[in-house]
């Protein structure tokens, strides 16, 4: 990785830049002593749709009851 003094930075910015984007990543110093890594910032993935289902499936009306009989033993033993 290569070293850039701060004032040659500064100068070519934009050219420094393009090349930290295409991949060739470098460090900026200043006085000789390191400051920073430019690299290049890897895309994240798109953020999750809340709702993207909406439409596509149905829920049964007494969705908030199914199971209660199981739930029920598991917690009271008796059948």
């Amino acid at each position: 990785m290569r070293t850039i003094n701060i004032h040659e930075a500064k100068t070519h910015l934009s050219k420094l830049v393009d090349q930290a984007v295409a991949g060739d990543s470098f460090v900026i110093a200043k006085a000789g002593n390191p400051l920073v890594t430019v690299t290049r910032i890897t895309r994240r993935a798109k953020p999750r749709r809340v709702g993207f289902l909406a439409g596509s499936i149905k829920v049964p009306a007494d969705f908030d009851q199914m199971g209660r009989k199981e739930v029920e033993l598991l917690f009271t033993g008796e059948k």
